[in-house]
């Protein structure tokens, strides 16, 4: 017995001073939105006053379009996904965009709240705050959940919905980025708040791309620094516990508006298959699939995806 407490005694030191070196290595402590500003919010960024947060917000394009392009970024993204779009679109259509809860500079909930319900909620308020009646909502991924949950919630707002790669059934994913793995495990997770290795973040962007030469370290700062914003990484790991993809998977049939999906035929995060069962569940929507590109097709390739958002939305 003495033998055999001495062995897991060892095992446990062990393992403390492994955990000890890897923290030590990859430690990585909070950074203030003071600290990231200058990089990641330049004009036209603004922080606007929503349900008790500092919303980090562009407004960008002709201020009486009477019918705005409203874009709802991903877990773990933030506002600059869209950048490639709004290039394209703010000439001749108002476009906004912005971190949502728990995400981006923005950062987490003052209530912790991370359900679906609360994320509708928030997007109520926010276009309320901006005195939009009617727009035109886009997302990719969870962003996409929330915006086919938002046109359920408000229809006499909501005109017509863009869906890409979108959150909707239940997840079937062939892959799935490393970080999102580790922030789903108990303890492990606890962890991030503390240490973010690179390595993880840059191989978590390629994973989600059709074509990894794509991400640059550039494109690795911005997820990497972002994600060091205070309090975004708890807000992740209770995101993940709160929000489960495929919960309200029966209300898609009774979306009625037009709808465009867009979709990366090399996404395994989100594979094409339900960007067919969206298809069918949505009699007004058309499809369209981009053979080459993964996850985030807005932002791989936003020249192509933008495209198509200008013969849905007939912008000449």
């Amino acid at each position: 017995m003495k033998i055999a407490a001495k062995i897991a005694a060892g095992i446990l030191a062990a393992l403390v001073l492994v955990v000890v070196v890897f923290v030590a290595a990859t430690f990585a402590p909070d950074r203030t939105v003071s600290e990231l500003q200058a990089r990641w919010a330049p004009a036209p960024s603004v922080f606007l006053d929503v349900v008790g947060m500092k919303v980090h917000l562009r407004d960008e394009g002709p201020r009486g379009d009477p019918c705005p392009i409203i874009l709802i970024h991903g877990t773990s993204s933030s506002l600059h996904t869209w950048e490639g779009w709004v290039h394209s679109l703010k000439g001749q259509r108002r476009t906004i965009s912005f971190d949502l809860p728990g995400f981006g500079l923005t950062g987490p909930s003052p209530d912790g709240d991370y359900t679906i319900a609360s994320y509708v909620r928030f997007m109520k308020a926010m276009l309320d705050r901006l005195g939009i009646r009617h727009c035109v909502l886009a997302g990719n991924s969870f962003g996409g959940w929330v915006a086919w949950e938002t046109a359920l919630s408000l229809p006499e707002r909501i005109d017509k919905l863009i869906l890409v790669d979108a959150n909707g059934y239940p997840r079937n994913s062939t892959s799935i980025p490393i970080g999102f793995r580790v922030a789903r495990i108990p303890v492990l997770n606890r962890l991030l708040d503390v240490t973010l290795p690179r390595h993880i973040v840059a191989s978590s962007v390629r994973e989600v791309y059709g074509d990894p030469r794509r991400v640059t370290p550039e494109l690795v700062d911005r997820y990497y620094e972002i994600t060091l914003r205070a309090g975004n990484r708890h807000a992740l790991a209770e995101r993940f516990k709160q929000a489960q993809p495929g919960q309200d998977a029966y209300r898609i049939r009774e979306l009625k508006l037009p709808t465009l999906i867009l979709w990366g035929g090399r996404d395994r995060l989100i594979p094409p298959d339900n960007a067919a069962r969206f298809h069918h569940d949505i009699a007004l929507s058309r499809l369209v699939i981009f053979d080459t590109l993964g996850h985030v097709p807005q932002e791989e390739d936003p020249v192509r995806t933008a495209a198509a958002v200008k013969k849905f939305l007939d912008i000449k």
